[in-house]
């Protein structure tokens, strides 16, 4: 089975909170409302530097893909 890049989480226990879940490498949960990353892969190995620049393009990417699939719903 072929994942989708992200996909949208939530529950009940935390309801508002924004969750969009990142399935490829580096794999992560960021929860849109306050950008807190759950890391789900050991990357404490990579480069520092590279690693920083990677994220911000990810969490920009989640929160693109956030608001697209909400204007899926209006």
């Amino acid at each position: 089975m072929e994942l989708p890049k992200f996909l949208l989480a939530d529950s009940t226990e935390h309801p508002e909170d924004i969750f969009v879940l990142h399935t490829e490498y580096p794999r992560f949960l960021i929860n849109l409302k306050d950008d807190s990353v759950e890391w789900f892969d050991d990357i404490a190995d990579e480069n520092e530097q590279e690693l920083a620049n990677e994220l911000e393009k990810l969490i920009e990417l989640a929160g693109n893909f956030y608001d697209k699939e909400m204007e899926s719903y209006k």
